[in-house]
């Protein structure tokens, strides 16, 4: 099972006046491991989109465990937690520069046909992103 690891400094603009990352920011962090272990992959989401395929969000679920503040540099592991052919499930960890672990979660996605929104299987249509998931998986 590949996990990369992606550091994120906290900027101002993602806290409030205490100086805690707002909720909101987490999503677009787990945004940004995602794209990390797809390029860790060798792939590019602008690679699809030039095929006219796209890869929504179907779900997300976060759990915050406790307050990433700014001025601290936060590590987030992202994994492939679940894929079968259609549905793919990444799974992450965010911890602060104590190594304490600030959330976890996952976000579900599927790849659709940007002209009608059709979900694709990627065993079908992406064969070499499909075998670069199954052999990166983690492993039930």
């Amino acid at each position: 099972m590949l996990i990369t690891e992606t550091d994120i400094e906290v900027r101002y603009a993602e806290t409030d006046q205490m100086g805690v990352v707002h909720h909101s920011n987490y999503i677009i962090w787990c945004e940004l491991g995602r794209t990390n272990l797809i390029k860790k992959l060798g792939f590019d989401y602008s690679d699809l989109e030039k095929e006219g395929i796209l890869s929504p969000v179907i779900n997300i679920n976060l759990d915050y465990k406790a307050p990433a503040h700014y001025g601290e540099t936060v590590r987030l592991l992202t994994w492939i937690d679940h894929y079968d052919g259609l549905r793919v499930v990444y799974g992450y960890e965010i911890r602060n520069e104590d190594n304490k672990l600030c959330a976890t979660g996952k976000s579900s996605h599927v790849c659709v046909r940007k002209d009608s929104f059709r979900p694709i299987s990627i065993k079908k249509h992406l064969p070499i992103w499909h075998d670069e998931y199954e052999k990166h998986k983690k492993k039930d």
